[in-house]
């Protein structure tokens, strides 16, 4: 066990260390304006009376939920909910369009009944390939919203259909993961900022 101890932490260690590096290599990337602008597309949003629509597949999943509870609960300040919703929650409408039409509609299909001109679709795909992602941020942008994709280096198919594209500089589907639920939070710390930095946190 104490062998099997010292691989696990040596492990641990080695992933720690990469993921720092990765956080680097973010740092000093452009996706940091990209993500900026996404903010200020959220705070316009919620200005005018819109929303932010999430969504992801498997872990990306759980971050989109992960960001929309960020705004829809708290971030840093006790506050009113900020409208937002992840459509990735929604769990008979996903199985079902799955079921009755095509795996590639569980986002589009719903985004369609509840997208209106000047939300935001925030979709999530560490390769940017996602077929339901990439057929959502289209649907997003027939709807009038504003189309975004956080994903990995290439950018993927996403890339050419978003209208802001964060793309973290990492190929390595955990780092490009951890890179996007940080610049998630960012973001959703931006937001809540503007609206409430007023009120004690």
């Amino acid at each position: 066990m104490e062998h099997l101890k010292g691989l696990a932490a040596e492990t641990i260690r080695r992933r720690l260390a990469e993921s720092i590096a990765s956080k680097q290599r973010v740092l000093e990337s452009s996706c940091i304006g990209v993500a900026a602008d996404v903010a200020s597309a959220l705070i316009s949003s919620i200005e005018g009376d819109g929303k932010v629509v999430f969504f992801g597949n498997g872990g990306s999943a759980m971050d989109a939920g992960h960001l929309a509870a960020e705004l829809l609960g708290r971030y840093y300040i006790d506050r009113p909910s900020l409208p937002a919703l992840c459509l990735s929650d929604f769990t008979a409408a996903v199985t079902a369009i799955g079921n009755d039409y095509s795996y590639e509609d569980i986002f589009a299909r719903p985004l369609r009944g509840l997208g209106r001109a000047g939300d935001v679709a925030i979709g999530l795909t560490t390769s940017g390939n996602s077929p339901n992602v990439v057929v959502a941020l289209q649907a997003a942008k027939q709807l009038g919203m504003i189309a975004v994709a956080l994903t990995g280096a290439s950018g993927g198919k996403v890339d050419a259909v978003a209208d802001l594209c964060v793309r973290v500089p990492e190929t390595d589907t955990p780092r490009v993961q951890e890179a996007c639920l940080q610049i998630g939070h960012s973001i959703c710390e931006v937001v809540e900022s503007y609206f409430f930095a007023g009120l004690d946190t």
